[in-house]
């Protein structure tokens, strides 16, 4: 049983979006599309009520078919990590529940089946969490209220790439900040199977601006077809930073 390559969208933001589109609409166009959208919700480390703006990170990851957290930037590390995972472990949970319903019948599900055959099926889903390929667009929201987060939010990347090293399948990021200079999402790291080099582009998330989440979503959906696109053509790679649609 092969689930083939695991797609996520991780969106870090500290807010409501205020300009565009529904986020929560695209993250579930996205999700119809094999992408799961997760989301961070980030506060700062003295801050004792939640904004109400955050209910949106809920509807989003919940419209994306995703996993959402709220978490205060001191533990963002082990946030962005145990997001990411959870979400690999319900997407494949997914796709063994759909080979279940066309082996066993539609109204057979993993949750109805002895634990004893549960548990088996359990151990599949972390083996194919090992061994499928995972794809990730990191969506940093770096508008003026992120300003005092962005180096938390370089660690915590750093981190992920790190903790999902030891994988056997292959791993895949980019990241991209919205609002862009010219876009609605503008290119800080190309598709990479490591984040090593994020130190030397993380000084590029300037903070300031609007905040687009809706057209940032949608605009980070393209970039897992124009990824498809460049390894199945020999012409002349995509401009990344052009992200226009």
């Amino acid at each position: 049983m092969k689930a083939g390559t695991l797609k996520q969208i991780l969106l870090l933001t500290d807010g409501c979006s205020n300009k565009g589109e529904d986020p929560a609409i695209v993250a579930n166009l996205a999700n119809q599309q094999g992408i799961t959208v997760n989301v961070i919700g980030i506060l700062d480390d003295d801050q004792t009520e939640q904004p109400e703006g955050l209910q949106e990170v809920e509807d989003i990851a919940v419209s994306g078919g995703g996993v959402s957290q709220i978490v205060y930037s001191e533990r963002l590390s082990q946030t962005v990590q145990m997001v990411t995972r959870q979400a690999m472990t319900q997407t494949l949970q997914g796709f063994v529940n759909k080979e279940l319903r066309s082996i066993l019948g539609k109204n057979q599900s993993m949750e109805e089946l002895d634990p004893e055959k549960r548990g088996e099926i359990m151990e599949v889903v972390e083996d194919l969490g090992e061994t499928s390929d995972l794809e990730v667009v990191v969506l940093v929201d770096s508008s003026a209220s992120m300003r005092d987060k962005l180096e938390t939010v370089k660690e915590a990347l750093f981190d992920l790439s790190m903790s999902l090293n030891a994988r056997v399948g292959k791993n895949r990021f980019c990241i991209y900040r919205f609002p862009g200079r010219r876009n609605d999402i503008e290119l800080v790291l190309d598709w990479s199977p490591r984040l090593d080099g994020i130190s030397k582009v993380f000084p590029k998330l300037t903070s300031g601006g609007i905040t687009p989440t809706g057209p940032a979503l949608r605009a980070a959906m393209y970039q897992f077809s124009k990824k498809q696109l460049r390894r199945n053509s020999d012409e002349e790679p995509f401009d990344m930073e052009e992200t226009g649609y």
